[in-house]
């Protein structure tokens, strides 16, 4: 705080950094805005007066000189629960908080469960309440994704978005070739009748395991059994509905690739339910490493997917967009963690 002429204390101003900084009101004003065409030691020198003087930026001022919100939202088109229940969402979550806090941006987190929720959210972001959008969780034949596209609005996703092409920028892992690995991993292990529950098919990430499942199988001359494979959902309980499932349709199967680690923990579950040990009669493997892999007893041998990575190039290729310039998608590698399960 600064005294004014009247005694009064007030809130430290731009002029009052500017002048304990020994630089113009222009410079300051440059460097709140972006830092474009700020010397080295003119930035130190205002960052070194900002802390001087307690100088908080009046965001309100400021958007009303820029036309930005200065604000990113998060927006998962899911259920509540699910958000709650999956670790991937709050690890991505705290990732871009961390990283867009380095840039003074917060993060609005927004949850689309309903057509009706869906609506309301897409005009609240098309108003301009926020400058650009991280995706998470995108659906085939959702609109979300398109509808904030055409509208200009900044906007990343996270995995590769189904029947967009080229259109939207997007974060994913590699999933196929993740998947790959993973099944030759437990061939390694002299496993043939090899199951798979995969994630949503409508999902990013769902197709391409089960691509990189497929073409394991036919590199290894193994034939591909309908009867092998079940669809999940990315929860839980979708993983325990898949393994009954598929102890019914393959009781002979020895291996399974879970689609992801929460869905391999209601495998395991049930595995062990039926009388099934793990990994001696049937080994697992999932794809995540979330904390989830951790979670059970074997601990889960699993694909790493590179979440601090996923999350830092999203905040990155959005405020690129923001900033004015083109953004396309970028694919990052999956890593195998060998544990206990396979």
């Amino acid at each position: 705080m600064t005294t004014s002429a009247n005694g009064r204390r007030r809130p430290p101003t731009i002029h009052d950094v500017a002048r304990e900084a020994g630089v113009s009101r222009g410079t300051v004003s440059r460097f709140l805005n972006g830092g474009h065409y700020v010397s080295p030691a003119a930035r130190r020198a205002v960052e070194a007066a900002i802390r001087k003087t307690g100088y908080v930026v009046n965001r309100h001022a400021r958007s009303l000189s820029t036309g930005r919100s200065d604000s990113v939202a998060f927006l998962l088109t899911e259920p509540q629960e699910k958000f709650f229940e999956d670790p991937n969402f709050n690890v991505l979550l705290r990732g871009c908080t961390e990283r867009l806090a380095q840039h003074d941006i917060p993060l609005l987190l927004m949850l689309a469960e309903s057509d009706d929720d869906r609506r309301r959210l897409t005009r609240y972001i098309t108003s301009g309440h926020v400058d650009g959008v991280l995706l998470l969780s995108n659906h085939s034949g959702d609109p979300v994704a398109a509808e904030l596209h055409d509208a200009g609005i900044p906007l990343v996703v996270c995995g590769k978005p189904i029947g967009l092409g080229s259109k939207v920028s997007y974060v994913a892992a590699a999933d196929r070739e993740g998947a790959q690995e993973m099944v030759r991993h437990l061939l390694t292990g002299g496993r043939r009748r090899i199951g798979m529950v995969t994630g949503p098919l409508d999902m990013p990430g769902g197709p391409d395991r089960l691509a990189g499942y497929r073409d394991v199988l036919a590199e290894a001359g193994l034939p591909y059994d309908p009867a092998l494979v079940v669809e999940g959902d990315f929860r839980r309980s979708g993983g325990e509905r898949a393994a009954r499932r598929l102890l019914a349709q393959a009781p002979d199967m020895d291996a399974v690739f879970v689609a992801s680690d929460l869905m391999a923990l209601g495998v395991v579950n049930v595995l062990q339910q039926a009388g099934r040990s793990v990994p001696g009669d049937i080994t697992v493997g999932g794809f995540d490493d979330s904390p989830a892999a951790t979670a059970i007893a074997p601990a889960l041998t699993t694909m790493r997917q590179p979440f601090d990575r996923i999350s830092a190039e999203m905040v990155r290729m959005l405020l690129a967009q923001i900033a004015g310039e083109d953004t396309a998608g970028v694919i990052l590698p999956t890593e195998l963690v060998v544990r206990d399960s396979a």
